[in-house]
């Protein structure tokens, strides 16, 4: 009986040991439970601020990036927005009202999307029948206009959204494309800058992102009578370039008519208003589209980027240097053909008989390399004349708004390098240098510093900002200027001169020529057409208002001729648009287009061409319903005018030596996608002549060389 009542006991004991273990743990869990319920903080978090932020969404309001424009205004590159087609599927999402937020009527809705997207109803109603959270519509449902997109919300179906995409577009495609550069989104969708323009103005092209921050729901909605804050995304800055378009036109004619007649590596022609600096035309043949980046496209501005031996356009400057130190004296004489370095070094003439002996303004006429080397060789050390260069802004950037500027070199030493550094071989110079150092010239003395940006339209503070001209102390005395404009002037006006082939008639134009050897792979190469053609000129002599400079890389022939007919063209056009002067028939009639839409094709094709411009015509109708360019753009040589007619049956033209830009806004006109592979003109096309227009347009190019 005793250890009956033992056992008992014991089992109680237990009983009770466990009843009081499990007491413990219900309190503890209620004192938990207490402290949870009723702490504001718990473990240091205040938990009414955690809620809230568990509820709280902060969706960003992404800055629209400034657009870029010329100086008057056109725009060279803008945003263009475009939408991604949602549906959610979800039966279970709502709105805060509790009504469906998701695809009902499948069925009817892939009956009015089809019609709209011009897809076919099966697949669009096997979009919508997938067991996913919410699908999109492929190639269809991307790249939506907002046009589109409000002709889909004007459905009224529920359970259609909208992803928003922007884009930076190039309405002028490769149009000044190494000035205006380009931009791309990024990994995040942010659209940065990466060339020109574009990327040297990144930080203010972009502006500030704002935010919208909000109290939401389980499914997403904001939640009525909560906190909420707003703030405005503040857009990025305009710019606006010192680039006039109709005179970036005449640059790319002549460009184009260059490397059609001459095919050369690169050709490449600046101008500049030599009494602001301001960059009014730049292009070269190197050019490409933004819209669409080739792979092997360059990342060097030729403006400012590229760096070769300048020839004789450097005589310029040395025979400034010695007018400078008080040493010149024109009239007085040298023999010229060859000049004896040492035993082993002998610098010649382009001539190398010579012209016996004359003097050093006719040498200058005549580009004598003997001239050069015997003015410092008498009168100016290595020192002296590398000073002088330096002063006149080479071996050094100029400072102008745009990445990349290379500085040149002026490494030369023994006297062989110093000579031929006084005729501009064995040196290296840039584009932008020469325009910077021939303002010295055209404003008796100060150097005026080149600039592309004519002013800035910030949003951040509704200013608008203007870029300041900069110019120099005098450079050099006005009897210098004076001095070099004569030599410059007989350079082109005399007809045995080197520069005789870029004259006209009272135009006042000044320049010195250059035929500079290429130096490659550790050796000046010596073929026939292994030369630099370029051109330092400006006008009227008086008082020069245009600077152009122009240089062109081994013309298949005829180099000391390749620029000449072109840049004469140039020169003619642009005191044309700027009425410069009373210039009777030796200046060519410029021409501007005019509005010809509802106007009979026949009638104004007939015009054009009797104008001298190229007309393409597309469609078979009868009348313009699409033109491009808009009435008012002033058409050059080698410009294209395209028509679209309201006819049915479109074929393709036969567009053999087209450029890039020429293809592009074909296409576009077309509306047709298109793939553009290699660089220069068009050899070949993936749509024959005379077929009719479908599918996708592939077009080969290459460069003449």
């Amino acid at each position: 009986m005793k250890k009956h009542n033992k056992k008992i006991r014991t089992k109680w004991k237990s009983a009770n040991i466990l009843f009081f273990i499990f007491l413990v743990f219900i309190l503890i869990l209620y004192g938990q439970y207490a402290y949870l319920s009723l702490s504001r903080k718990i473990y240091g978090i205040d938990m009414t601020k955690f809620a809230a932020n568990r509820n709280t969404v902060t969706k960003e309001k992404i800055a629209e990036r400034g657009h870029i424009f010329d100086v008057n205004g056109d725009t060279l590159a803008l945003n263009v927005t475009s939408y991604t087609l949602i549906a959610y599927l979800d039966e279970k999402r709502v709105d805060s009202n509790n009504k469906p937020a998701h695809v009902i009527d499948k069925e009817d809705t892939a009956r009015k999307l089809s019609q709209v997207l011009g897809a076919d109803y099966e697949y669009i109603l096997e979009r919508l029948n997938k067991k996913q959270y919410q699908v999109q519509f492929g190639a269809f449902g991307r790249n939506i206009t907002e046009l589109k997109k409000k002709e889909i919300e004007s459905l009224e179906i529920a359970g259609l959204d909208f992803e928003k995409t922007v884009n930076r577009y190039y309405p002028s495609g490769n149009f000044a494309s190494y000035i205006v550069g380009y931009a791309k989104p990024d990994d995040n969708g942010i659209i940065a800058g990466k060339l020109g323009i574009e990327a040297k103005f990144n930080d203010i092209l972009t502006g500030i992102n704002g935010y919208d921050r909000y109290e939401q729901d389980k499914f997403g909605y904001k939640i009525p009578n909560t906190p909420e804050e707003n703030v405005d995304a503040i857009d990025g800055d305009d710019i606006y370039l010192t680039i006039d378009s109709s005179i970036q036109r005449f640059v790319e004619s002549a460009i184009y008519k260059v490397d059609s007649e001459y095919e050369p590596e690169w050709t490449l022609i600046e101008v500049m208003d030599a009494k602001t600096g301001a960059i009014l035309g730049s292009s070269s043949s190197t050019s490409f589209d933004p819209n669409n980046i080739p792979a092997d496209m360059s990342y060097e501005n030729p403006l400012v980027s590229y760096t070769f031996e300048p020839g004789s356009t450097m005589k310029i400057y040395t025979y400034m240097c010695a007018m400078e130190k008080g040493v010149y004296n024109g009239e007085e004489k040298y023999k010229s053909g060859y000049f004896k370095v040492d035993e082993e070094d002998q610098i010649n003439d382009w001539d190398k008989n010579g012209w016996g002996e004359i003097s050093y303004d006719t040498g200058f006429e005549y580009s004598s390399n003997t001239a050069i080397a015997n003015i410092i060789s008498k009168y100016l050390s290595r020192d002296e004349l590398k000073e002088c260069f330096t002063k006149y802004g080479f071996g050094d950037t100029t400072g102008i708004e745009l990445s990349g500027e290379a500085t040149g070199k002026l490494n030369f030493r023994y006297p062989i390098e110093v000579y031929a550094a006084g005729y501009g071989q064995g040196i290296l110079t840039t584009p932008i240098q020469h325009l910077q150092a021939l303002s010295i010239i055209a404003n008796d003395g100060v150097m005026v510093k080149p600039h592309i940006v004519d002013k800035t339209d910030s949003k951040k503070n509704n200013k608008e900002t203007i870029t300041k001209i900069k110019k120099t102390n005098n450079v050099v005395s006005h009897d210098t200027v004076v001095k070099i404009k004569d030599l410059m002037e007989k350079v082109v006006s005399d007809d045995w001169a080197t520069g005789h082939k870029y004259y006209i008639e009272n135009f006042g134009i000044i320049g010195k020529t250059g035929t500079a050897q290429i130096y490659e792979n550790g050796r000046y190469l010596t073929g026939t057409t292994d030369y630099i053609s370029s051109i330092s000129m400006m006008y009227p002599k008086d008082n020069p208002k245009i600077i152009i400079y122009a240089a062109t890389k081994k013309p298949s022939h005829n180099q000391n001729y390749a620029l000449s007919d072109s840049i004469q063209e140039l020169t003619k056009n642009i005191a044309k648009y700027y009425n410069m002067f009373n210039e009777g028939e030796s200046v060519s009639k410029i021409i501007k287009s005019d509005y010809y839409l509802g106007k009979n094709i026949s009638d104004i094709v007939n015009d054009l061409n009797s104008k001298g411009i190229n007309t393409v015509v597309i469609g078979s109708g009868d009348k313009i319903i699409k033109q491009y360019p808009n009435k008012g753009t002033i058409l050059v040589n080698n410009y294209k005018v395209f028509l679209v007619t309201d006819g049915e049956i479109i074929t393709m033209p036969n567009i053999t030596g087209w450029s890039r830009n020429d293809v592009v806004r074909l296409c576009k006109l077309l509306g047709i996608d298109y793939k553009i592979n290699g660089t220069g003109y068009a050899v070949s096309q993936s749509i024959p002549e005379g077929s009719q227009v479908s599918g996708i347009l592939e077009v080969n190019l290459e460069n003449r060389s």
